[in-house]
């Protein structure tokens, strides 16, 4: 009987301590020591969410679709932010699926804009409480009649601040994805190569870069290089102010930097992009907001 009453001291003794060696191990949190001895901290929760379940797009023509589908005219379903259309394969449709963003996407861009509306669009976007809003904005900008007429990089800088302020102080914790302004010289150098587009071009689009397509004279380099070197600035300030907001991701010049030919291009106006133009700055949107962080 002692024997047993010893066996059975030692099995009650084993289990209180395997217990004791669970429940300890599930208690370690914070900067509580871990059963080594050693501090384990708990993983931070990320403060970029991949899955947004609502977007807003403000900005341009760009995301309203114009001339992607006729002639002068908006096609929002051919958006890359919000658009319905299977071959755009929009930024929404990517992340909510075809029936939620149909719902829970809307898109408040204006074609015409430029960065001193944003704000305004901004206050509308924030009444829907919006997880996402995407940004792209700035071409109108550059392309004015002249390019003593494109707005300055410190009232550009201003719109935008005042867009992000709009936006954080209703909803501090929605995020942002800002899109680089499009590489507008190269638009220039791809679109020259077709006579309708040029001729098309003569009815007043961009004339700041597209006026008068075929010279190449010294001042009509430095016009060009001029409304080159104002985006690159766009661009300078959307990154700059987007890293101030540790809930904005600004694309890296990713759409600046994209060698689009003329199959991305519409071939009603050959400037704005058509229905493959749109699909791959819905691929590059995607690629930026869900990205995972370094």
């Amino acid at each position: 009987m002692r024997k047993r009453n010893h066996v059975l001291a030692a099995v009650v003794a084993a289990v209180t301590a395997a217990v004791a060696g669970v429940a300890g191990c599930d208690a370690v949190g914070g900067d509580s020591a871990s059963p080594s001895g050693r501090a384990v901290k708990p993983s931070p929760t990320p403060v970029w969410d991949r899955s947004p379940e609502s977007i807003v797009a403000v900005g341009d023509s760009i995301t309203r679709g114009f001339d992607a589908c006729g002639i002068l005219t908006d096609c929002p379903e051919a958006s890359w932010a919000t658009g319905s259309r299977e071959d755009v394969d929009s930024l929404a449709v990517r992340l909510l699926g075809r029936t939620r963003a149909a719902e829970r996407s809307w898109n408040y861009a204006r074609t015409g804009a430029r960065m001193a509306d944003v704000p305004g669009q901004m206050a509308r976007a924030v009444a829907r409480s919006p997880e996402l809003v995407t940004v792209m904005a700035g071409a109108n900008d550059a392309c004015r009649d002249s390019a003593d007429e494109m707005t300055s990089v410190a009232a550009f800088r201003t719109s935008f601040e005042e867009a992000m302020r709009t936006l954080r102080g209703a909803l501090p914790k929605a995020q942002v994805y800002v899109s680089s302004v499009p590489d507008l010289k190269r638009l220039w150098s791809q679109g020259r190569t077709n006579l309708l587009g040029k001729q098309v071009w003569k009815l007043g689009i961009c004339p700041s870069m597209l006026d008068d397509a075929d010279a190449l004279d010294a001042a009509a380099n430095l016009r060009r290089a001029t409304v080159q070197k104002r985006v690159e600035d766009y661009n300078r300030v959307l990154r700059e102010v987007c890293a101030r907001d540790e809930r904005c991701r600004f694309d890296g010049g990713a759409v600046y930097a994209y060698r689009f030919g003329t199959d991305q291009l519409s071939h009603w106006d050959w400037f704005h992009p058509s229905v493959d133009g749109q699909a791959r700055l819905a691929e590059i949107a995607y690629r930026t907001v869900t990205a995972k962080e370094t």
